[in-house]
């Protein structure tokens, strides 16, 4: 084993330990609330396991990509869905997105927040009506002498009951297209923001999504992210790793159920005997295993590819739709060889199976990936 090899087993292993203290207690009684107390972003802060491959600068760990991917894996594993979906846009988009794109200024007063949790981020693209159709985007900001005055709203915006910042597009040039859409880092306690109710959804129940309202909200030229009308560039080239976060979920939560499900036809007795030894089960997972082992591999690519600033928006979708996919079919036959228990809530497979359902959807609809990727072989329809 290398020297790196033993470093990123001393993070999984300071990751497990740390959310087997601060979150396994507590996280079903979260599902039932339907939200995790905000202190939790504090707690992971004071644990080093907020943006962990940031600059040490910023007070983060100054961990290697890798890390900030095997965070997300990890958490996904243990059945903290809800969980993953949150760290995910806080660490592995907003904070890169600033650290990128941000100017000194906002990467000095928002970064070392966002390390120790005293601020959570939220990135507003989606609206009602719009999905994933940029192009409909409603929300504008016009100038008005040194400031920007925002109106619309957003939906579907993980971590946005609980969000300090929110970097929101919107039109800035109506009539330029994608040309005229720009990004704002938003300090939500600027008034004119508004959050609406808890959006209730059918899985990751201790997951934080929201409606975001703006109404006649100033905003200083200062807060912009990036060149005006620039962020459809910037968000293109955010992609990558937002994909490659999401496939890290997907990865976790798919070696999590597998592992249950292993655990469970060993000790299930049918007929005599324990499942495992159907000829059926051991075929349904070897075909499973062999499924997560081929998205393994690719997913391992694209870390090189993106590493080394390669990775391309066809690939990342090539890699969001196979991974999100494997994912929803891997928990589903899982669930399945679990029978009528794996349809109680009493068995964490049940929740495996209901956080799945939203990664085929959100970062990017499985409809929408396989347009980008058919674009790349015969051109627009």
């Amino acid at each position: 084993m290398t020297a790196a090899n033993e470093d990123l087993d001393l993070f999984r292993d300071m990751i497990v330990r740390a959310f087997e203290q601060e979150v396994a207690p507590h996280y079903e009684k979260w599902e039932k609330d339907g939200k995790a107390p905000r202190s939790l972003w504090n707690t992971l802060g004071s644990a080093g396991l907020l943006c962990v491959d940031l600059d040490e600068k910023y007070g983060a760990a100054g961990a290697d990509f890798e890390v900030s991917q095997i965070l997300l894996q990890e958490t996904a594993r243990m059945g903290f869905g809800g969980l993953t979906g949150g760290l995910n846009i806080h660490s592995n988009i907003v904070a890169p997105y600033i650290d990128h794109i941000g100017s000194e200024q906002q990467k000095d007063y928002w970064l070392p927040k966002m390390v120790t949790g005293e601020a959570v981020g939220a990135i507003a693209m989606t609206e009602p009506g719009a999905g994933s159709d940029l192009a409909g985007m409603r929300t504008g900001a016009v100038r008005d002498g040194d400031d920007w005055v925002i109106n619309g709203s957003k939906t579907f915006i993980t971590n946005g009951l609980q969000a300090g910042l929110v970097i929101v597009c919107a039109k800035t040039d109506p009539a330029a297209g994608s040309k005229g859409i720009s990004l704002f880092v938003v300090d939500t306690s600027i008034k004119g923001f508004a959050r609406g109710n808890k959006i209730e959804k059918i899985g990751q129940h201790a997951g934080d999504t929201a409606e975001l309202f703006f109404e006649d909200m100033r905003v200083p030229h200062s807060a912009m992210l990036g060149d005006e009308g620039k962020g459809f560039v910037y968000l293109m080239q955010e992609l990558p790793r937002e994909r490659l976060g999401v496939a890290s979920q997907s990865m976790g939560a798919a070696d999590g159920a597998m592992a249950l499900t292993i655990d469970y036809v060993k000790e299930r007795k049918a007929f005599g005997q324990s499942i495992a030894q159907f000829q059926n089960t051991r075929f349904k997972l070897a075909e499973l295993k062999t499924q997560m082992e081929l998205c393994r591999s690719y997913i391992e690519q694209c870390k090189v590819r993106y590493r080394e600033g390669k990775m391309t928006t066809e690939e990342a979708s090539i890699l969001k739709l196979s991974a999100t996919q494997m994912e929803c079919k891997v928990v589903d036959e899982c669930l399945q060889l679990f029978g009528g228990y794996g349809y109680t809530l009493e068995y964490p497979i049940s929740r495996f199976y209901v956080d799945a359902r939203v990664q085929t959807i959100y970062a990017g609809t499985s409809e929408i990936m396989k347009e980008v990727i058919s674009r790349g072989m015969v051109g627009r329809g």
